[in-house]
């Protein structure tokens, strides 16, 4: 039996969210699981090429000298454990935020995209 699909909707440009969609997301795929992560609005900050904003956030800095991976370490080992990136084209465009600003290896589409590869699956909104 295969286990779902984790679809993790990340709608909060804050650290807080971002970094637990990626402490989610990395857990899940460790375990075997497919994982998308379908961020819009301003959740699309997390898959800029340079998420500058989130990495100088006081949490990320507060999390590393507690020992807790930040989003400096989660977001790589994601891309390492082949959790999907989608940056949703409506909430770019609703964000004012450019396609050529995101990282390479993000795919942009639309909330029906999320909803097939979802499936059946499980479901998280952030």
């Amino acid at each position: 039996m295969s286990t779902p699909v984790l679809g993790l909707l990340l709608r909060s440009g804050g650290h807080e969210a971002a970094h637990y969609a990626l402490v989610l997301a990395t857990a899940a795929a460790a375990v075997g699981r497919d994982v998308i992560i379908f961020a819009t609005n301003d959740g699309c900050a997390l898959l800029r090429a340079d998420p500058a904003a989130l990495l100088a956030d006081p949490r990320e800095s507060a999390l590393a000298a507690r020992g807790v991976a930040g989003i400096g370490v989660l977001l790589p080992a994601a891309r390492d454990l082949g959790v999907r990136l989608i940056a949703c084209d409506a909430g770019l465009r609703a964000t004012g935020l450019e396609t050529a600003e995101l990282a390479v290896d993000v795919e942009v589409a639309g909330v029906v995209t999320f909803l097939v590869a979802v499936g059946t699956g499980q479901m998280l909104s952030l």
